[in-house]
């Protein structure tokens, strides 16, 4: 019988479980689904935004995956630093696929990043969706939205749009969210009125979906203001055409609403393009309050260069959101240029040799790119690959039950039962605060309400 371990409980994750057990190449695979948090659903949970409830709801289809007779779900498992080391997880296992995303963002390199003020977009994010890690370490203390009238959002991807989107949101559309209360309580009170979400390029070469963009437009109470001479700058605006669809239409969007008058608004989000960060500058109390920008024009080879002119645009918060990237774990090669293991079609590569028995899918595999539907093709790659290998991983002896082994080592893996635990604890809060599903937002909280079941 294959017993595999897939780590990470994301879509990539659960998506090679559902390859693994749903097949009929090799019959009676079992799968352990391991995950550092107690929680399962990776991004979907921690990283959708909590307005978007439609894509939320995928957590309905890998929840099918994850009640599966022959898969488990083993939460609170960390492999790595502090944790189960790679190797002897490899001993526990005939295969380890590993679905790790990309933990970490991309900075800016520019000086004055590091003032209080300045955050990366996916802590923000992690925030408001309640993420332990970003709780936990103290993210709330600092009070990042205390003193804030203006923003600035430095990317324009659908993590941008998203953050931008939330700024502008009141706590009546929040309200109904499983976003948990401090956030709720926060972003309610906040006193940004102005956010300006900018790109170093123009906007044919946005990264944000048409989608994602035209819900900015629809949110109440806010203005959207686009500057025609900006868009003006890129090629591809006066005739579109020759763009692909997706870029045609954002281009669209944008036109329009550039073209039309004024509208009424308490808040206003000013989308610009072709202006590069050079410089986040510190105001009279240390405190980021401006962000210094150069003009930037199309290089006629899908870059930009500088022009020398320079823009200085107050904010006294700004995130930053111009991509993830993979980290490195203990055990398992590492290209530090792309921020992913080597593979051959999601079998790891050790100095160019296929290691026996170790897998990748998802962002670690290909870099973060794609939407959450991407990871399936991708997990089915790795799948496929694992599969072929199945008579010759099967010879090695594993533990009957490496569950039972993980005990015996003093870890204490949380199970579906705790899970649903936690799910009830969150259902719990809600109604009491007059709400539906609050998330519970730190480690001891989401630990405690799991282990009140007598999960082992």
């Amino acid at each position: 019988m294959l017993q595999v371990a897939v780590v990470g409980s994301g879509p990539s994750g659960v998506y090679a479980a559902q390859g693994l057990v749903q097949q009929e190449r090799v019959p009676g695979v079992r799968v352990d689904v391991l995950d550092r948090l107690p929680c399962p659903y990776g991004l979907v949970r921690y990283g959708v935004a909590p307005d978007h409830e439609k894509i939320k709801s995928l957590q309905g289809t890998l929840r099918t995956v994850l009640e599966h007779e022959r898969v488990r779900f083993l939460g609170g498992v960390r492999v790595g630093p502090d944790g189960l080391p790679a190797a002897r997880l490899r001993e526990l296992y005939h295969a380890v696929v590993y679905c790790v995303g990309a933990a970490t963002d991309r900075h800016l390199g520019v000086p004055g990043e590091e003032l209080p003020g300045s955050w990366s977009a996916t802590d923000f994010v992690s925030w408001y969706s309640a993420h332990p890690d970003v709780v936990s370490g103290g993210f709330m203390a600092h009070g990042f939205l205390a003193g804030a009238r203006e923003a600035v959002v430095v990317g324009v991807g659908n993590v941008a749009v998203d953050v931008t989107r939330i700024l502008v949101r009141g706590a009546a559309e929040l309200s109904p969210t499983d976003m948990p209360q401090a956030a709720l309580a926060a972003l309610s009170d906040s006193r940004v009125r102005e956010i300006r979400m900018v790109g170093r390029r123009g906007p044919s070469q946005a990264r944000f979906t048409t989608k994602e963009l035209r819900e900015l437009g629809g949110l109440p109470d806010t203005e959207v203001v686009v500057d025609p001479a900006e868009l003006a700058l890129d090629p591809a605006y006066a005739d579109p055409s020759g763009l692909p669809a997706a870029q045609r239409r954002n281009v669209e969007v944008l036109r329009g609403w550039a073209e039309r008058g004024p509208t009424a608004g308490s808040r206003r989000i000013r989308l610009r393009f072709f202006l590069r960060p050079v410089e986040l500058l510190p105001d009279g109390r240390g405190r980021v309050g401006a962000v210094r920008f150069e003009r930037t024009l199309p290089d006629g080879l899908g870059g930009v260069t500088g022009t020398g002119r320079y823009e200085d645009i107050g904010a006294q918060l700004v995130l930053r959101s111009v991509g993830y990237r993979g980290v490195p774990l203990e055990g398992l090669p590492f290209d530090a240029s792309h921020g992913t293991v080597p593979h051959l079609a999601g079998r790891v590569l050790r100095d160019g040799s296929v290691a026996p028995g170790e897998y990748v899918a998802g962002w670690i595999k290909r870099g973060p790119t794609g939407v959450i539907g991407t990871n399936r093709p991708c997990a089915k790659e790795t799948v496929t690959s694992l599969l072929a290998d199945a008579p010759a991983l099967v010879r090695r002896e594993v533990p009957p039950d490496p569950l039972a082994a993980l005990r015996a080592e003093g870890l204490r893996p949380v199970e579906w039962a705790g899970w649903q635990a936690i799910e009830r604890a969150e259902a719990a809060l809600g109604a009491s605060l007059g709400r539906s599903v609050v998330k519970l937002p730190d480690w001891q909280s989401l630990m405690t309400a799991a282990e009140a079941t007598g999960a082992p």
